[in-house]
């Protein structure tokens, strides 16, 4: 085993000079008993926009101050040792900014090894060892907690997870050894693997004590002193801890290996096996049933070496920063104080989509809101579906009862145009039909003030022949969201030419008060997204409509490594709109996109697969199959996959030429937010650059080598 204390870190601390320095401050705090307890805090000296991260200057500060307790405790001179953070801030983790600039495999262990030798002197101070989690406490902020003794949790903390397989790499400062040791096997499989990949889920404090992941919460008016008094208790015996899910003999014999592989099965059929991280935490989870700590935290340092110096990690900080600093900047957004003040929506159609708008905008900006359809009946249905969904906020505890009772007062239906009079936003659901769109944006434009802004949610047709027909099209917007509505983080902004600052202002105030990511984009076929998945599927399809299986197509963009395959992502948006949506691609850009009569009868058929009853794929549908089959050049899996890979580099370059975004980034903030692109292949534009068709196609790269994770 490695002796930590004999690695040299100077290159790592050299590397670091610059490092925002979380320092460790000590205080003796006297206990009721008349005991003593070292407090020490972790304040990174700035104020809460800045959490506490621990880069390597701050791990050798923090391991130092551990060192010194150490000998005062071993003196008599202190009865136990606690750490906490600054108000509401444990600590965030590790400086991603640094170790994503990490430059080799040796530095990248050293990080590993830095950290298990700093955060275990916690457990090593030869007192009971404690952790106050005041507030947010992700990653290496949890395993500072895992390394002591005992842990109480603030009933109010903002998150707490150890989201590292979302970002590539593995908890490799304890975390994949010390956590299903103390809370078993499933709930470690939930915290390290499934949490993270359900879009980063993190715990709140209630969360982390039923876990056994703390044993104690105390509320925030008093969390300090209440964990001083329990620790105190703790200390003379008057508190017994007990932890009913730390794994005992039964599990280590019977249901680890079961349970991780049924993770693994899972896992396969849920991301396929491209992401590297999952499953190198899955193997270390496994491993940790049996040997020692020590053991366990050189697997980790090998693992957290293998995946920091590997192509996905760079490529998933390099997607971390654009969804934590990008998206919350957008480039070419105008000015904050010219977008309108917003105090009532109409929603015009009550279908769906239409009902999941409304529901968003009531919940968001707590206005009235409005929806207006055909008839009474469709209105009624929608504001059923809405109160209906609003009751179930209620019975899950995440309304209360005053909040149900506003929103449904803010809500209502009419089939009377005139209720939009005093509407300071208006937006469209309607079918997905050019003149469809027109004359219902024509007809509203008689009731609504000259001031409203309209805002169409199309996925394809042009903004600006929306708006046509229109005596003020200046105040038109595209304000294209993603289903599910509630869910999917991204909306496209569509800028016209003819559309003015302050209605594109109150779009990307508006997105945000709905508390989505808003990218603005030209008014151009697809947009994005859609012309990205346009060129992906029509690849697809037009393999399939020369003569190559479902299967082969169906597995040859697995590298891809996105969430599902190009034909279940086309049952998923529905045949007859992917038909729609290449049928407008093949129109603006026919020399490169692909018509497919055979994606129409696919549509009127209606599916593509046969499912079980409870929906899983079984295989592919027959007819299906016979509705494809007579084309007589099928292609393998590597011809496909290189045509869409070159494919979508030609096309992305086009875009960018265009102007249809103002860069690459915007790209992948677009894909990574509304289309599900792996955070481990950094969207799309790296791993264009990674396989070379970005040099292939047009003898360059959309990327710096670094950016792109090219060695």
């Amino acid at each position: 085993m490695t002796n930590y204390a004999e690695v040299d870190f100077s290159e790592l601390i050299a590397f670091s000079v610059d490092e925002v320095v979380t320092h460790s401050y000590v205080r003796d705090i006297p206990l009721a008993s008349g005991k003593t307890l070292a407090l020490l805090t972790l304040d990174n000296g700035r104020d809460h926009t800045r959490p506490s991260t621990l880069g390597p200057v701050s791990l050798v500060e923090y391991g130092q101050a551990l060192d010194g307790l150490k000998q005062r405790a071993a003196a008599g001179e202190i009865d136990a040792v606690a750490v906490t953070g600054k108000p509401f801030i444990l600590a965030a983790g590790a400086d991603l900014s640094k170790v994503g600039d990490v430059t080799s495999r040796a530095m990248a262990k050293q990080m590993a090894q830095l950290g298990h030798f700093a955060l275990a002197k916690l457990g090593e101070v030869g007192v009971p060892s404690f952790t106050f989690i005041n507030g947010l406490a992700l990653g290496g902020g949890v395993e500072i907690g895992l390394n002591g003794d005992y842990r109480t949790v603030d009933a109010g903390i903002a998150a707490l997870g150890l989201p590292e397989v979302f970002l590539g790499i593995i908890p490799g400062w304890g975390g994949a050894y010390l956590l299903p040791n103390l809370i078993g096997i499933e709930n470690a499989l939930k915290v390290i693997i499934e949490n993270p990949l359900k879009n980063n889920r993190t715990l709140k404090g209630k969360d982390v004590l039923e876990l056994g992941m703390a044993d104690a919460m105390f509320s925030s008016a008093n969390f300090l002193e209440d964990s001083l008094r329990w620790a105190d208790g703790v200390l003379t015996g008057a508190v017994t801890v007990k932890r009913s899910n730390a794994p005992g003999k039964v599990e280590r014999l019977v249901k680890w290996d079961a349970a991780v592989g049924i993770a693994r099965k899972m896992l396969e059929g849920r991301i396929g096996t491209v992401a590297k991280s999952p499953y190198a935490a899955l193997d270390l989870l496994k491993a940790a049933k049996s040997g020692t700590k020590e053991e366990g935290f050189a697997r980790e340092d090998e693992a957290l070496a293998d995946l920091v110096a590997g192509d996905q990690f760079r490529a998933s900080i390099y997607a971390f920063n654009l969804v934590q600093k990008r998206a919350k900047r957008p480039a070419g957004a105008p000015d904050k104080a010219l977008a309108k003040k917003v105090g009532k929506v109409g929603v015009i159609g009550a279908g769906l989509m239409a009902s999941q708008f409304a529901l968003l905008f009531v919940r968001r900006l707590q206005v009235p809101v409005v929806i207006t359809d055909l008839d009474q009946a469709r209105v009624d249905k929608g504001l059923g579906y809405i109160r209906g969904e609003i009751a179930g906020l209620l019975a899950k505890g995440r309304i209360s009862p005053d909040e149900s009772n506003r929103l449904n007062a803010l809500i209502s239906g009419t089939t009377n145009k005139a209720d939009f009079a005093d509407a300071d936003w208006v937006i469209e659901a309607v079918f997905e039909e050019l003149g469809v769109k027109q004359d219902v944006f024509a007809d509203i434009e008689q009731y609504i003030s000259e001031t409203a802004v309209l805002a169409t949610n199309t996925s394809s047709l042009s903004v600006e022949a929306i708006a046509s027909k229109l005596k003020h099209p200046e105040r038109v917007v595209g304000f294209h969201f993603f289903n599910p509505v509630a869910v999917m983080p991204l909306i496209e902004v569509v800028n016209t030419p003819l559309t003015d600052e302050a209605t594109l202002s109150t779009a990307m105030v508006t997105a945000a008060k709905l508390r989505k990511n808003a990218v603005i984009t030209r008014d151009t076929p697809g947009f994005v997204v859609n012309r990205i998945l346009a060129k992906l599927l029509g690849e697809a399809m037009h393999a399939v409509d020369t003569g190559t299986s479902f299967e082969v197509v169906n597995t040859a963009l697995a590298p891809f490594g996105l969430p599902m395959t190009s034909f279940e992502l086309l049952e998923l948006v529905g045949l007859k709109v992917g038909a729609h949506v290449l049928d407008t691609h093949h129109a603006a850009f026919p020399d490169r996109f692909f018509e497919s009569a055979n994606l129409h009868k696919l549509a009127d058929h209606g599916k593509i697969f046969e499912r079980d009853a409870k929906g899983k794929i079984k295989g592919f549908d027959k007819q299906a199959v016979a509705i494809v089959a007579g084309g007589t050049e099928p292609m393998t899996g590597e011809q496909i996959l290189r045509r869409v890979e070159d494919g979508l580099a030609d096309e992305i370059h086009r875009m960018l030429d265009d102007d249809v975004v103002h860069a690459a980034e915007d790209i992948d903030l677009c894909v990574i937010l509304g289309a599900g692109w792996p955070f481990q292949m950094g969207g799309v534009t790296p791993y264009l650059d990674r396989v070379g068709a970005s040099e292939r196609v047009f003898n360059d790269t959309f990327h710096h080598p670094r950016i792109a994770g090219v060695n």
